[in-house]
């Protein structure tokens, strides 16, 4: 499963929209004249009458989106996930979510990990405001191939749908053929002592730091929480009622985000010692991703830190 490639998580998403458009002519695709950075122009260039640049706007993207959907059209709606969470929020709220419309809203440049752009561009709050808004359902997916896969299974999903995906290159943790099912993680290892839950960049951080707990002795299991919401509160309950403690790891504000729908989950179902590594409270700085990831403690040796810690 595991693939040593390094690719853009974005590409996947450009995998995907070109798909679904070959796919299915209902679907258009709304930017906001960041199709380049994005990857979204490729569409625009296969399908030109299906692909609307509306500018930096995103009120009015999301509005648009609405009015598509209500005459039948599967409209995705791409740019910064930090600028679609949160200016337009309102939009998604009342126009989308309170209608349970088909938009597919696609949130680029999530989490620190994308480094040079900065606070103002680094989405950290995004999961947290999708995630409480009723009918919406939220992918983080870890990787380009599992990207590709979000985009496809959100043409089944029944409503509004956020997909959160980031600039930088990650490690390809999934093959090709992937499949991603909405409310459905993935148990990407087996382990004894502890659960590492994790989505979105820190997946592939989640699979090195189990390898340094194995090597301490330490067997860890890892769940890619692909589906926030709604989780797979099934895999959820049935790992850790094998390891009694988990470490959550997300490209996120502890708050409201992975960490969140983790410790609601199992405060109802299955009360155990439960920490994460997460940003903590704080905004983001500009750099390279692999600086600006250590200078927050988003890395594999935190995750096997805070898991020792934990036994211990």
């Amino acid at each position: 499963m595991k693939d040593l490639c390094l690719k853009p998580t974005r590409e996947g998403y450009v995998e995907g929209i070109l798909q679904a458009g070959r796919e299915n002519s209902r679907v258009v695709v709304i930017e906001g004249d960041v199709s380049r950075s994005i990857g979204s122009a490729s569409f625009g260039e296969e399908f030109p009458d299906r692909f609307f640049n509306l500018g930096v706007s995103e009120q009015d993207m999301l509005g648009e989106a609405a009015g598509f959907a209500l005459e039948g059209f599967i409209p995705f709606v791409g740019t910064y996930g930090v600028f679609l969470a949160g200016r337009a929020w309102d939009q998604i709220r009342t126009s989308i979510c309170y209608m349970n419309l088909n938009v597919r809203i696609a949130g680029a440049h999530g989490g620190v990990s994308v480094g040079p752009d900065g606070a103002t561009h680094q989405a950290l709050e995004d999961v947290a405001l999708m995630r409480v808004l009723p009918n919406m359902k939220v992918l983080v997916p870890a990787d380009s191939n599992q990207t590709r896969a979000a985009v496809i299974a959100s043409l089944k999903a029944d409503g509004p749908v956020y997909i959160r995906f980031g600039r930088n290159p990650v490690p390809q943790v999934y093959s090709s053929g992937e499949k991603v099912r909405i409310g459905k993680g993935n148990l990407l290892r087996e382990g004894n002592d502890i659960t590492l839950v994790a989505c979105g960049a820190m997946v592939s951080l989640s699979i090195e730091a189990a390898a340094i707990l194995m090597e301490k002795g330490i067997s860890a299991g890892i769940i890619d929480m692909v589906s926030v919401k709604p989780i797979d509160r099934e895999l959820l309950v049935q790992q850790v009622g094998k390891t009694g403690a988990v470490i959550v790891a997300e490209d996120h504000q502890i708050t409201g985000g992975l960490f969140g729908a983790v410790a609601e989950t199992l405060a109802r179902e299955l009360p155990v010692p439960i920490d994460t590594v997460a940003m903590q409270d704080t905004f983001g700085t500009s750099g390279s991703p692999e600086r600006v990831m250590e200078k927050y403690g988003l890395t594999a040796i935190a995750i096997a830190e805070k898991a020792q810690r934990m036994l211990q």
